[in-house]
């Protein structure tokens, strides 16, 4: 999927510059790629760094993993290959976003390492790796959409945890336990990162 097919194209470069496009926002551009297993909270936390992140006058923007897929990835399903090609495209959207000079979060699982590196090398100074961590069993107890229920009753298959694996982050630049941390007190880990790598004031 990454072979480039299309001849006779050339790069443009933009008459707007990313640093004049951070100066308009009042902030850097930046990627928050939240990883977890179905469950974790990645969704839920990314939109609350989000709203938090919007009152306080930062440029921000969800990219959700299950959005995502009724529109740029609907034509991708969950086999090793599908997963690949669906971080591809967010990884590339992602380094999108933070040339736009915007504050952007992913939720998704990406379940695999050289994945998420992939995503990473894109943007390296720029991206944050966020390894939303609960228990499989807290996980479970969740279950909003019901799938690890039909994942155990075999009704559904390759489902991260159960019959598809998911390689937990081993350098990400944060780890919030949901099983333990409050949403608000996830939010809060997240926005002193950004402080700290100086992405907002």
């Amino acid at each position: 999927m990454t072979e480039q097919k299309a001849t006779n194209i050339t790069w443009h470069e933009h008459v707007i510059s990313q640093d004049e496009l951070e100066k308009l926002h009042g902030h850097k551009g930046c990627t928050i790629w939240c990883t977890g297993l179905s469950g974790s909270g990645k969704s839920t936390i990314a939109n609350a760094v989000a709203a938090r992140l919007y009152e306080m006058k930062a440029s921000t923007f969800v990219l959700d993993g299950d959005n995502i897929r009724h529109g740029l990835n609907k034509n991708l399903g969950f086999s090793p290959e599908d997963r690949v090609e669906n971080i591809r495209r967010i990884g590339e959207v992602a380094k999108l976003f933070t040339s736009a000079g915007v504050v952007n979060l992913t939720a998704f699982i990406s379940p695999y390492a050289a994945d998420r590196k992939i995503a990473r090398d894109l943007q390296p100074q720029s991206f944050v790796e966020v390894y939303c961590y609960a228990d499989l069993s807290v996980c479970e107890t969740r279950d909003p959409k019901g799938l690890y229920k039909k994942a155990r009753a075999g009704e559904l298959k390759n489902f991260t945890g159960i019959d598809a694996p998911y390689e937990a982050p081993e350098n990400a630049e944060l780890v919030v336990d949901t099983g333990k941390l409050s949403v608000p007190e996830c939010v809060d880990e997240i926005i002193k990162v950004l402080r700290k790598r100086g992405v907002i004031g």
